[in-house]
C-alpha cells in the first residue's frame, strides 16, 4: 500500500473511460418500426439500497412482465440486458457511451452522472428513488475490531479508505469537517473500490473504512469491523435513485413507464414481504440475509419509496458544493436533472408514508417472519435462551438500526439503550448522570 495519499481522481477517471462492451448496442436506437428492442439496465447487486431497481426487480421479473404485455399489444419483441457493477461510476461511463439506458446509483454518483451526461452530449435525468435514509444512516465509518480509535478525531494522520465521488466519501468529508479535521490534509485518504477497502481494513493496511450500504453492516456482522461513526449523526438525507438517458426516455417513453411500474411493484413486494425479499436478495448476491434485512427490513435503515421527495432533492443540491470542491463536477443544474413527470405518468399512486422510528426486531432461526418490540428491554428478554438468527435494535440517538450483539449498550437506571458507535454512547452517557456502558451479555442479563 503506498505511503502517500493517492490522487483524487484515478479510480473514477478510469471507470469513466468509454467501455467497449457490445451489450445494449441496440438500446434506445431502434426506429419506430423495429420488431425487436433491447433495453440495457445497469445496477449494483451488492448496493442493496437499489434492489427495487436492480437485484430484487431482476429476480422478480416484473420489468420483463411489463414489457411482455407491451409486446403483445404492439407486436415488438423486448429483451432486457442486466449489467452488474460495484459502483455507480462505470454505469455512468456506459450511459454516456450510449450503452446503458437505465441505471441506479447513489446521490453523489447521480450528480456526477448528470454532469458527465451533459458534458459528453448524453444528458440524463433522475426519474425515481429506490431507498433513502433521511438522517444519513446508510453510510458508516468502521474500524478493525481491535482498533483503539474511539472517534473521528482519532483519525488524524491515519489511512482511511473510501470511494471518491461516492456518498460514503461525502459522509466522510462532512463528518471530518464537523470534527475539526481537514479532509485533505489531516488524513491519508485512499481511493478504493469497496471490496478492496474492506480487504485493506482486514489486512491492517488502512485504519478505517468509510463506505455505503451494505459494506459496513456486512463487515460488522462478520466480525471484521466495528462502527466508528454513524452517518446519521450528520442528520442529512442520503439516497439512491434511478437515472435514464434523456434520448432513450424521449424515444421510448413507454418502456421507461414500464420500468417505473415494475419498480413500484418491486417496492410493494419488499414492503409487504420484507423477509422473503431479503432472502431473495441474499441468494442473488451472496450477502448474508441478516445483513440485507438490517438495511431492507421492516424496520431497516433504508426506506423504500420511488417518490422524488422535496427533502431528497434539496439534499442533492447541498451535495453539489462538495463535489465541486473535489473537482469532480462543475455546476450541476439539479432542477433540470430531476424529472418527476415519468413517475407521475407511470405510477401515480400516492407516496408511501415517511419512515417512522424503528423498533427493535428479532429474527429467530427457522422463522419466515420477524417480531417487533416496543423497547430494547423487551427485545433482550426475548433473546435470552432463544435460537436467534439476528436481533436488531435502533440507536437511541439517531435511530439507525444495528445488530444488537454488535451495538454499544448503556444501562441508565432500569432502562437499557443501544448505540451504533462508542461516540454515540458517550454522548448519551454525558447527558444522563449515572448511566454507564455495559457489555451485550450484561445487557441481556440486566433485562432478564
Amino acid at each position: 500500500m503506498p505511503s502517500k495519499r493517492l490522487p483524487l481522481l484515478p479510480l473514477l477517471a478510469t471507470a469513466l473511460l468509454p467501455l467497449a462492451t457490445a451489450c445494449g448496442g441496440t438500446a434506445g436506437a431502434d426506429s419506430d418500426g423495429a420488431k425487436s428492442v433491447t433495453v440495457t439496465v445497469g445496477y449494483q447487486s451488492k448496493t442493496i439500497n437499489t434492489v427495487t431497481a436492480g437485484t430484487l426487480l431482476r429476480s422478480l421479473g416484473y420489468f420483463e412482465e411489463e414489457l411482455a404485455a407491451r409486446g403483445r399489444k404492439d407486436g415488438v419483441s423486448y429483451k432486457v440486458v442486466w449489467q452488474d457493477y460495484a459502483t455507480g461510476a462505470p454505469i455512468t461511463a456506459q450511459m454516456t457511451a450510449g450503452k446503458i439506458d437505465i441505471g441506479s446509483m447513489g446521490d453523489f454518483p447521480l450528480l456526477i452522472n448528470a454532469a458527465r451526461g451533459k458534458q459528453l452530449g448524453q444528458p440524463t435525468r433522475l426519474v425515481s428513488v429506490t431507498g433513502y435514509n433521511l438522517r444519513g444512516g446508510l453510510n458508516t465509518v468502521v474500524t478493525a475490531p481491535g482498533s483503539s480509535l474511539k472517534s473521528l478525531a482519532d483519525l488524524r494522520g491515519k489511512k482511511v479508505s473510501t470511494s471518491v465521488g461516492s456518498a460514503a466519501d461525502g459522509t466522510l468529508v462532512r463528518a471530518l469537517e464537523r470534527s475539526g479535521l481537514d479532509p485533505q490534509t489531516d488524513i491519508r485518504k485512499l481511493n478504493q473500490q469497496p471490496s478492496v477497502g474492506a480487504s485493506a481494513l482486514t489486512a491492517g493496511s488502512v485504519d478505517a473504512l468509510s463506505q455505503f450500504v451494505a459494506w459496513p453492516g456486512l463487515l460488522a456482522f462478520e466480525g471484521r469491523a466495528k462502527a466508528l461513526y454513524d452517518g446519521a449523526v450528520l442528520d442529512l438525507p442520503t439516497f439512491h435513485g434511478v437515472t435514464v438517458r434523456q434520448k432513450f426516455a424521449e424515444q421510448r417513453p413507454g418502456i421507461l413507464d414500464d420500468f417505473l411500474k415494475a419498480q413500484r411493484r418491486a417496492t410493494d413486494h419488499l414492503r409487504t414481504r420484507p423477509v422473503a425479499a431479503a432472502e431473495s436478495v441474499a441468494k442473488a448476491t451472496g450477502l448474508p440475509a441478516e445483513v440485507v434485512y438490517l438495511y431492507n427490513g421492516a424496520n431497516g435503515i433504508s426506506t423504500f419509496d420511488p417518490q422524488l421527495r422535496p427533502e431528497l432533492v434539496a439534499a442533492l443540491k447541498e451535495d453539489v458544493p462538495l463535489l465541486k470542491a473535489a473537482k469532480l463536477v462543475g455546476d450541476v443544474d439539479v432542477d433540470a436533472f430531476v424529472d418527476p413527470a415519468p413517475l407521475k405518468r407511470a405510477a401515480s399512486s400516492p407516496a408511501y408514508p415517511k419512515a417512522t422510528t424503528a423498533k427493535p426486531e428479532l429474527w429467530l432461526k427457522g422463522q419466515a417472519t420477524t417480531r417487533s418490540f416496543d423497547s430494547p428491554e423487551e427485545l433482550l428478554k426475548a433473546v435470552k435462551g432463544a435460537d436467534v438468527r439476528a436481533a436488531y435494535v435502533p440507536d437511541a440517538l439517531t435511530g439507525t438500526l444495528w445488530f444488537a450483539d454488535k451495538a454499544v449498550w448503556v444501562a441508565d437506571g432500569e432502562r437499557l439503550r443501544a448505540f451504533v458507535t462508542p461516540a454515540n454512547a458517550r454522548t448519551y452517557v454525558s447527558r444522563h448522570p449515572g448511566a454507564r456502558v455495559v457489555g451485550y451479555a450484561d445487557a441481556v442479563r440486566l433485562a432478564s
